[in-house]
């Protein structure tokens, strides 16, 4: 399994320092709901993926329940808070 690149000043790898850097509102924005909720989604499908070939995998299970569920309670927020974002997301990361 190959290392990610780390850069020495963050300490993030480069995947989720993309992620963070498409879908921030300010330069140094990493906690606003849009930037949770994309990195979440991320993190979901890889462990979607994990799961298909480790079928009996029960606790990594309960952990993908565990954050659709936090992404879930993220959209909802949006949805109230910036309803005109919450919509741009959604189709930006592709969710139902």
């Amino acid at each position: 399994m190959e290392k990610q690149k780390v850069t020495p000043k963050t300490d993030v790898p480069s995947s989720k320092r993309d992620i963070i850097e498409k879908h921030q509102k300010a330069p140094n924005d990493t906690g606003s709901p849009a930037v949770q909720i994309a990195l979440l989604t991320e993190r979901i499908n890889n462990l979607t993926e994990h799961l298909k070939e480790n079928k009996q995998d029960k606790h990594s299970r309960r952990g993908l329940m565990q954050m659709v569920g936090q992404r879930k309670a993220l959209l909802n927020y949006m949805e109230r808070t910036d309803l005109e974002g919450y919509r741009e997301l959604k189709k930006k990361l592709g969710l139902r």
